[in-house]
């Protein structure tokens, strides 16, 4: 589908409608005449996006990447000139947990005149953001949630999710497995984190084991406030399984995998979620085997590479992937108001449900789902080199090739949506 703009309205003619001739006569007209400057302030002056996202917690580290990703988009939309001339002002808060991600979404567009909500990284915080949103008819645009649930039957209207979903980040680390060595009857042992995202994660998770005839021996759900993981490696040795499999979430898999190179068990590892933050945090000699991501900042690619220049220049670091997705996010809500005119929420929703592509910096496009607000967009694994063979942490990743191959339509590694659970 092919989206066009609505016509603009016709202009009035010198002939004065019933109406208007009403207004005149009542002295109606001029008094809606003076409320005319706030009108054109609204439509002249900023527009203000919501921006929330963890910034203390387990995924607090990932928040702040996330703060300088979308920050410094805003600054290079306004620096070329705006939305059609309005400049982005851009509110970052902490979100805290889904209470307050709540409280503070309805405060930013009650209170603080946000046009919409963007933003979030854990699954349980979105779901109550996007309450929020559909209550007040407000987009959401709902960056790092990964779990599958949000794309099913908790999606809505009113919410688009840009972040790669669970299933797919386990398509993407199952083709990887499946290409250095048969898995069918290899036992797997999961730890799970014990919030939606987690749980949703677990479900993907069993439904590539069975698919592949792997067996799941063992599974531990695990609280986000953990920190010793001392009794669940314990359980891993007594289970003596052929590979561990990590469903964690934030800083869990970065206390995780150090806690477990202590203890020197032989059991590969793998891992159905990794943020690079949390893998450069593990530190050399404690990563090991193959995970997922929806971007890394070797891609190469020219406007990647051209990305993570600029983000060194501004803030004299590597870009994270939360960084480059919340970047990523801000240019897709740019381009969406500077196609429809302006910040509202239909107009978006109907602009984002047309098909349009926009280029993420990846080989291939990227583009909305209508039927379930999915961004569907190339996805990767990545492989950790051997100890030894990289002397900086941000060297020990090594990308794989895009998922899916060139070949093979996007949507052959996403959730299907015919007769799925999303009802928009």
């Amino acid at each position: 589908m092919t989206y066009q703009k609505r016509p603009a309205p016709k202009q009035p003619g010198t002939t004065l409608s019933r109406r208007r001739a009403l207004l005149l006569a009542t002295g109606t007209l001029a008094a809606a005449t003076l409320g005319a400057p706030a009108l054109v302030r609204a439509q002249s002056g900023p527009i203000r996006i919501g921006h929330l996202t963890p910034m203390t917690g387990f995924l607090g580290t990932l928040g702040g990447w996330a703060v300088e990703g979308a920050s410094l988009a805003a600054e290079e939309i306004n620096a070329a000139g705006g939305i059609n001339g309005r400049m982005i002002e851009l509110m970052s808060e902490d979100s805290i947990n889904p209470e307050n991600g709540a409280t503070k979404a309805q405060r930013m567009l009650e209170r603080d005149g946000a046009d919409f909500i963007l933003g979030e990284i854990s699954s349980a915080t979105s779901l109550a953001i996007s309450e929020v949103a559909a209550r007040n008819e407000k987009l959401f645009i709902a960056v790092g949630p990964r779990s599958d649930v949000l794309r099913g039957d908790r999606c809505s209207k009113y919410m688009f999710c840009t972040d790669i979903p669970n299933t797919v980040m386990v398509n993407a680390v199952g083709t990887a497995l499946k290409q250095e060595e048969d898995i069918a009857g290899k036992k797997f042992f999961t730890l799970t984190a014990d919030y939606v995202f987690g749980h949703d994660l677990l479900v993907a998770a069993k439904n590539f084991f069975d698919v592949n005839n792997a067996e799941l021996i063992g599974d531990e759900l695990i609280a986000t406030d953990v920190t010793d993981f001392s009794p669940f490696i314990l359980k891993i040795r007594q289970a003596n399984p052929d590979i561990v499999c990590l469903n964690l979430a934030g800083n869990q898999v970065t206390n995780f995998v150090k806690q477990y190179a202590e203890f020197g068990l032989p059991y590969p590892m793998v891992g159905f979620n990794l943020n690079t933050a949390d893998a450069w945090a593990a530190g050399a000699g404690n990563l090991t085997g193959t995970w997922p991501t929806v971007w890394l900042h070797t891609l190469d690619t020219p406007d990647s590479k051209s990305f993570v220049q600029r983000f060194q220049t501004k803030y004299d670091k590597i870009p994270e992937n939360h960084a480059w997705i919340s970047y990523i996010a801000m240019q897709i809500a740019a381009k969406g108001m500077s196609e429809t005119g302006g910040a509202a929420t239909p107009d978006l929703i109907e602009y984002f449900e047309s098909g349009a592509e926009f280029d993420i910096m990846k080989n291939r496009p990227a583009y909305f789902r209508a039927e379930d607000h999915q961004l569907v967009q190339e996805a990767y694994a990545f492989k950790v080199k051997d100890e030894g063979t990289y002397d900086d942490v941000h060297d020990m990743l090594e990308l794989t090739g895009p998922v899916p191959a060139s070949d093979e339509p996007l949507e052959s590694i996403y959730p299907s949506t015919e007769g799925g659970a999303c009802k928009i």
